[in-house]
């Protein structure tokens, strides 16, 4: 069956989903931008209307066709997007959600074959600094991946020059970062060495230095996934082949992390053993009082879950809320995007059939209100909230 006759047979319109009740002081239009997985390079501006409760699709922003992004985030001004681009990584101005313009690509670094068309080594990740100077953090993936980029960045937050490439591992393959609130420590979920490693950034410089290193908790782990609470207290690491979350504490007195021996499932039990699933990410609401996260299911008939948790006030978690099934095995993706300015709203991606949902969360249900369909090739993987 082709994609678009799947679309078809799985298409979902809004008017479906039993509406809720609007108590939102001001009713608002959002703005997300979404990458692909594959070529050719788009950024797709999607509109959020938060009281009609609808998703449409503004504008496709063409962009270097080999350069697609799998993971993109914003400049700390929200002027910039920053991508993890295939074997490059690159920058756009936001001049408006529907005026993006390509500023720079720079190839992926550190190991002398990772930027070779000869290797699959891809950049997977990237992470922007909030306070000066700014820099921006690349992780690579597969193999030659031992190395993470660090970028320099221009008064318009353009990738300027590539300042440091630090040394991890010669077998790691990092898919996932987290500062600290103060952004002074740098943790890094390495699913291929099945590590997390600690990383202390210089004031003055923002390059890197290695302070610890620690194995998973189990063999069968492959953290891909790391969140920190707003705390700072605890660090949450989503572990892709264990399906599960572990929750760490992190030392006053060293930064390091710390496991308490804590893990919650991220996949209802009683499974049959056909069914291969792999943790995707977990994110705090902005509030830091929830956590949710999600997995992907290997199966295209089979779906995904998402999970959420109730923190306390230092991050410590209260209880696991519910796992819930997507609608879809989420492909590549199923990445949840809490929005930025409120517990209110999460955007769910998926690149199985290509679409954004948006779901509410209120009152400790999760619902969803509003989905469109974007059915193109490698949409969507991880949506980012510009307003």
């Amino acid at each position: 069956m082709t994609r678009s006759a799947i679309c078809k047979a799985f298409a979902f319109s809004s008017s479906s989903v039993r509406p809720f009740s609007h108590t939102a002081s001001a009713a608002m239009k959002h703005h997300l931008m979404v990458g692909t997985w594959t070529a050719p390079g788009r950024i797709y501006t999607v509109q959020f209307d938060d009281e009609a409760l609808t998703l449409e699709l503004l504008k496709t922003t063409k962009i270097p066709e080999a350069e697609p992004i799998s993971w993109m985030t914003f400049s700390h001004d929200k002027k910039a997007i920053y991508g993890a681009a295939m074997k490059k990584w690159n920058s756009f101005a936001v001049n408006s959600p529907t005026d993006i313009v390509h500023q720079a690509s720079h190839p992926v670094a550190g190991h002398p074959l990772a930027p070779s068309s000869e290797t699959n080594t891809r950049a997977i990740f990237v992470l922007a600094a909030h306070k000066p100077p700014y820099n921006v953090y690349g992780n690579p993936f597969y193999k030659h991946a031992g190395f993470g980029n660090v970028f320099s960045v221009k008064p318009d937050g353009a990738l300027d020059t590539n300042v440091q490439n630090y040394e991890y591992q010669e077998n790691t393959g990092i898919h996932g970062m987290v500062f600290d609130p103060t952004e002074t420590y740098l943790y890094s979920a390495d699913l291929q060495a099945n590590k997390i490693w600690t990383h202390k950034k210089d004031a003055e410089t923002g390059q890197l230095t290695l302070l610890d290193c620690l194995e998973a908790p189990d063999p069968g782990d492959h953290p891909r996934w790391v969140e920190m609470h707003p705390s700072g207290k605890y660090l949450y690491a989503l572990m892709e082949a264990g399906n599960r979350l572990a929750v760490y504490v992190i030392d006053e007195r060293t930064h390091k992390p710390v496991f308490i021996h804590i893990t919650y499932p991220l996949l209802p039990s009683g499974l049959p053993p056909r069914n291969k699933y792999r943790g995707d990410v977990t994110f705090t609401t902005r509030s830091g009082k929830y956590l949710f996260a999600t997995t992907r299911s290997n199966h295209v008939d089979v779906t995904g879950y998402i999970t959420a948790f109730k923190l306390g006030p230092s991050g410590e978690i209260e209880r696991q809320l519910f796992i819930n099934p997507t609608s879809t095995s989420g492909g590549h993706s199923n990445a949840v995007s809490p929005c930025d300015f409120s517990d209110e709203w999460l955007a769910l991606c998926d690149d199985q059939l290509g679409f954004v949902e948006m779901y509410r969360w209120r009152d400790e249900t999760l619902a969803r209100v509003a989905r469109v369909d974007i059915p193109e090739q490698g949409f969507g993987m991880n949506a980012i909230w510009y307003d």
